[in-house]
């Protein structure tokens, strides 16, 4: 997985990329947790994300927002982490301009940057929330969400409450044109400290689903 740095907003943006085996292959785009909270691209959960995209035979970037690690910057408090990620998506699709799809997969503060991306790109077919912070942050602006995904969240969860990611998952599954699915991983808590394999495991499930051929969601 090379080291790369590319052009963000505010500077030089660090990341590891693992270029698409094959033509046309889709692109995948892995986001971390808080940066004020010690979020980093090498946070276990991003890790393990970008390597089942990495297998899976996805262009696979995962990146360091501004201020984190060698990227230039100083936390912007998610807008100008925002930007970075739609920087980071045109630095990927400059090398893959014939992706035929393209996904996002966020942890925490990840997850809600890769939701407000979703807004913005339609390219992007389809997302993995792991733990979206619904009790910190408004969700209201996927009005509508334009792709369906997963948001697994932790049963044990008390940083992001479960009930709080409930009332997300069920404001989201009253929209018309996609499919929300949704996992509670029983005695995670948020960091899913003893339970990577079984949020692995639900992630692997719901991505063999939608992407065999004769999915039924597209």
């Amino acid at each position: 997985m090379p080291a790369v740095i590319f052009p963000g907003p505010e500077g030089r943006l660090e990341g590891r990329f693992s270029p698409a085996p094959r033509p046309r292959a889709p692109v995948a785009m892995i986001l971390h947790p808080h940066p004020q909270g010690g979020g980093t691209m090498n946070d276990r959960i991003t890790q393990a994300l970008y390597k089942t995209f990495v297998r899976r035979g996805f262009a696979t970037l995962r990146f360091n927002f501004r201020g984190v690690g060698r990227s230039q910057g100083t936390f912007d408090n998610g807008i100008g982490e925002l930007s970075d990620a739609a920087a980071a998506l045109d630095w990927v699709q400059s090398f893959h301009p014939e992706a035929q799809t393209t996904w996002v997969a966020g942890f925490s503060f990840g997850a809600l940057i890769g939701m407000q991306l979703l807004m913005r790109r339609p390219e992007i077919r389809g997302f993995i929330s792991v733990a979206p912070p619904a009790n910190m942050y408004d969700f209201s602006f996927l009005a509508p969400c334009p792709a369906s995904g997963i948001i697994v969240q932790g049963a044990a969860d008390t940083v992001v409450t479960p009930g709080a990611v409930q009332k997300l998952v069920d404001k989201l599954r009253t929209q018309k044109h996609i499919t929300i699915h949704h996992d509670e991983i029983g005695r995670a808590n948020h960091f899913f400290e003893h339970e990577l394999d079984d949020l692995m495991h639900s992630v692997d499930n719901y991505l063999d689903m939608r992407l065999a051929p004769d999915s039924p969601i597209r």
